[in-house]
């Protein structure tokens, strides 16, 4: 038989399943175990004055901590869906290359709109100075734009070796 082979190899590899569960976890363990909600509700707007613990709404850390779960989610995907594919399928290109890009496109297109729901509800004059920014802006932004980027690239077959052809079936 065969040596199993993985269309996510290399850049990608590291990318997918090892750097992005790992960055999308932080938030998540941030926001449930320490420092808490209160503080990264703090952090989503920089230069804004924090509100204390007591100050935040039930709604408002209600809707953090459902954020937080989101940022969860997006590393069990990464985690195991990935690998899931990789060691059910090792034989299967086709079948890795469909699965993988399907997943790539929905992480796509929800990566476009975190970053312009982020942006738009950043007051101007923090929006376009970057350098004004924090570590959590900087992860909603830059670092999701990373990902974006580095999706199109997969897609776009860059840096991808010998490409699987997908045959359309009948």
């Amino acid at each position: 038989m065969s040596q199993p082979r993985w269309v996510l190899g290399g850049l990608y590899e590291f990318v997918f399943l090892h750097f992005e569960p790992v960055s999308t976890i932080t938030p998540a363990i941030v926001v449930f175990l320490f420092p808490g909600a209160t503080w990264f509700y703090n952090q989503l707007i920089p230069g804004l004055p924090s509100v204390p613990d007591p100050g935040v709404d039930a709604r408002a850390r209600m809707a953090v901590l459902q954020l937080a779960n989101c940022y969860m989610l997006l590393s069990l995907i990464s985690s195991f869906v990935f690998r899931a594919v990789r060691d059910a399928l090792p034989h299967n290109l086709i079948a890795q290359e469909k699965i993988v890009k399907a997943t790539l496109i929905a992480l796509a297109i929800a990566d476009v709109t975190h970053v312009l729901g982020t942006f738009v509800a950043l007051p101007s004059h923090v929006a376009y100075s970057p350098g004004s920014w924090n570590a959590t802006t900087h992860g909603n932004i830059t670092f999701t734009l990373f990902l974006f980027l580095t999706r199109v690239a997969w897609m776009a077959k860059i840096g991808r070796g010998k490409v699987v052809e997908h045959r359309k079936s009948g």
